[in-house]
């Protein structure tokens, strides 16, 4: 038996199943943020504690947010602020680290 097929309107790599997500919505956005802070203090040296520690906080809740995630559009964007904070938050770490340098 045939199945009837739905137009693809929305289309595209943001395409959204049409429900709400509230808590992935709001772990994507919170990964961007942290993100973009934890790229743009990396590249100050004396930032370091804020960029290592947001790295970090943004690495955790992208990689949370990647396993309770519905749509691509979610995956992508928390993609784009995981990696944004991995590169701050290594580079973080190559300028003193989480605690500055102690020990």
């Amino acid at each position: 038996m045939a199945q009837a097929l739905r137009p693809n309107t929305a289309g595209g790599l943001f395409a959204t199943d049409g429900k709400p997500h509230p808590l992935q919505d709001t772990l994507l956005a919170v990964t961007l943020v942290l993100g973009v802070t934890s790229f743009i203090t990396a590249m100050f040296h004396h930032l370091h504690l804020l960029s290592s520690w947001t790295g970090l906080v943004g690495i955790l809740t992208g990689a949370y947010g990647q396993w309770i995630s519905v749509t691509t559009r979610e995956r992508f964007g928390l993609i784009l602020g995981l990696g944004a904070s991995a590169v701050g938050f290594f580079l973080g770490m190559a300028h003193g680290g989480l605690f500055g340098g102690i020990g």
